[in-house]
């Protein structure tokens, strides 16, 4: 996937069971984050970050999605635990995140494995890819994507 590409749609649960598709925001612009798992640190830190700013995404006409592979359950009770504010999709098969190319090859204490790699996808309202983040390091992230969504939307969506 890259810029200008159109955004794959999707069918999610969020953590009440009700389906989501990513058609139902069009009109507005779509942060699309995919990260590896609900509560640990990185993870926590980005969902509190984009939940703390989520007033400022709204008044750019934009709504915040966060996707990891843990269950519905799992989401309910990493939101209880956070106060978190956005909406987080649970994609088990990890289809979705596989279909926006954010599931790759990982390491850690010497060992490989495969599994999310922190991403973020900027969406236009007509369902285009403006913007993209791969490998993603949490601090200062979201304060970047909400830069880049001002830059677009007073630009009116032109900014490559």
């Amino acid at each position: 996937m890259k810029v200008d590409d159109k955004a794959p749609d999707f069918s999610l649960p969020d953590s009440e069971g009700h389906m989501h598709t990513l058609s139902d925001f069009r009109g507005k612009w779509v942060v699309l984050y995919f990260y590896p798992r609900d509560n640990t640190p990185g993870c926590t830190q980005e969902a509190l970050d984009f939940s703390n700013k989520l007033k400022d995404f709204e008044n750019l006409n934009a709504v915040v999605i966060g996707i990891s592979k843990d269950s519905p359950k799992s989401h309910k009770k990493f939101i209880e635990k956070h106060d978190l504010k956005v909406l987080l999709l649970s994609d088990e098969s990890t289809d979705v995140i596989k279909k926006y190319g954010a599931w790759g090859k990982k390491k850690r204490y010497g060992k490989e494995y495969s599994g999310t790699v922190r991403s973020t996808f900027l969406i236009d309202p007509e369902g285009i890819v403006r913007r993209i983040w791969k490998n993603v390091r949490v601090k200062g992230h979201v304060d970047d994507v909400l830069q880049s969504l001002k830059d677009f939307v007073e630009k009116g969506g032109d900014e490559k």
